[in-house]
C-alpha cells in the first residue's frame, strides 16, 4: 500500500490522479489534515489517513499497513525539517518498505541565497541516516510559477522584470512531474534511487519573453533588475520585508545557475520528451 502525504496539494493531486490508473484505488492511502478536501479521493476509494506532520499518534496511525510512503515536503517552512523528520521517525518505526520524498533539483546548496531551500537536503540527509530504503525527486522549478513570477496577463503589458539576469532554468510542468512520480511508486525500485526531475532543455528569461511575444502576437520584453531594486518594489507593493527578500533571493539563485540542470530522469520516467517551453506557456496561458 502507498501513503501520499500532502495528497490534497497540486503536487499530491497530480501524482494520486496518476496513481490511480496504475493501481488499484485499495491500494492507495492518502494523509490529509482536512477531510472536506478529500472529497473527491473518498469518492474514488482511496482511504484517508487523517493527522498533521506535528502530530506524532496521527503519523504512527497513519503508518499501519503501509509499504511505501511519498513524503511531500511541507510548506511551513520554518517548521517543515521538524515535520519531515516526524513522517520519517513514524516510517522508521512502523518499518516501512521505502520512503519516498519531493526535494529540489539545485546545483550548489551550500551557496543559495534562497537558505530556506536548505531544508530540504536536511530531510534527504535525514532520510539516508535512517537506513530506511529511499527515493528522492529532485524537482525542478514548475513551469506553472511562471505566471506568478511575471505577473499574470499583466506580462503582456508590462514585460518581464526580474533579478534572473541570464540565469536558465529546465522548466518542468506540475502534472508531468506528477505522472513521473507516480510511475516511479508504482514501480519496484532496487536500492537507493535520487532522480533529478526537469524538462530537456533550460530557458533564461530571454527565451520566456520570446515564446510569449510569438504565442501571443503582443511584444513581451524581458529587462534584468538589480535584486536591491527589485526587492524594494516588493515591499513598496506591500509585501512583508521578509517575504520579498525570499522571493528576490529565490530568483537570484536563477541567475546564479542553481537551476541550470538538466537530466534525462523526467524523460525516461515519462516515457516521453517532456513540454517545451511554448507547449507548457500555451497551456498555462491558454493561447
Amino acid at each position: 500500500m502507498i501513503l501520499v502525504t500532502g495528497a490534497t496539494g497540486q503536487l499530491g493531486t497530480a501524482i494520486i490522479q496518476q496513481l490511480l490508473q496504475k493501481v488499484p484505488a485499495s491500494q492507495l492511502a492518502a494523509f490529509v489534515r482536512d477531510e472536506t478536501k478529500a472529497v473527491n479521493l473518498i469518492k474514488q476509494g482511496v482511504t484517508i489517513r487523517l493527522g498533521t506532520y506535528d502530530d506524532i499518534e496521527s503519523l504512527d496511525n497513519a503508518m499501519e499497513g503501509i509499504e511505501t510512503v511519498l513524503l511531500i515536503a511541507g510548506t511551513d517552512e520554518q517548521n517543515r525539517v521538524r515535520q519531515h523528520q516526524n513522517v520519517v521517525d513514524a516510517a522508521k518505526k512502523a518499518r516501512i518498505q521505502r520512503i519516498a520524498y519531493t526535494s529540489r533539483a539545485l546545483k550548489d546548496p551550500a551557496t543559495l541565497v534562497n537558505r530556506l531551500m536548505e531544508g530540504h537536503f536536511q530531510t534527504e540527509d535525514y532520510i539516508k541516516a535512517s537506513g530506511l530504503p529511499y527515493t528522492l525527486f529532485q524537482n525542478i522549478l514548475y513551469m506553472d510559477a511562471i505566471p506568478q513570477f511575471v505577473g499574470g496577463d499583466a506580462v503582456f503589458e508590462r514585460g518581464i522584470c526580474v533579478p534572473a539576469g541570464q540565469g536558465r532554468v529546465a522548466l518542468a510542468l506540475r502534472s508531468e512531474m506528477g505522472e513521473a512520480i507516480a510511475n516511479a511508486l508504482a514501480t519496484n525500485a532496487e536500492g537507493n534511487v535520487t532522480y533529478q526531475l526537469t524538462g530537456s532543455e533550460s530557458y533564461s528569461f530571454y527565451d520566456l519573453a520570446a515564446a510569449l511575444t510569438s504565442l501571443s502576437g503582443k511584444s513581451v520584453t524581458y529587462t534584468p533588475a538589480e535584486p536591491a531594486t527589485f526587492e524594494a518594489q516588493l515591499v513598496g507593493r506591500g509585501l512583508p520585508d521578509v517575504v520579498a527578500r525570499r522571493i528576490t533571493g529565490f530568483i537570484t539563485d536563477i541567475a546564479n545557475g542553481q537551476e541550470d540542470i538538466i537530466s534525462p530522469d523526467l524523460e525516461k520516467l515519462l516515457g516521453r520528451k517532456p513540454a517545451a517551453l511554448k507547449e507548457g506557456l500555451t497551456l498555462l496561458y491558454k493561447l
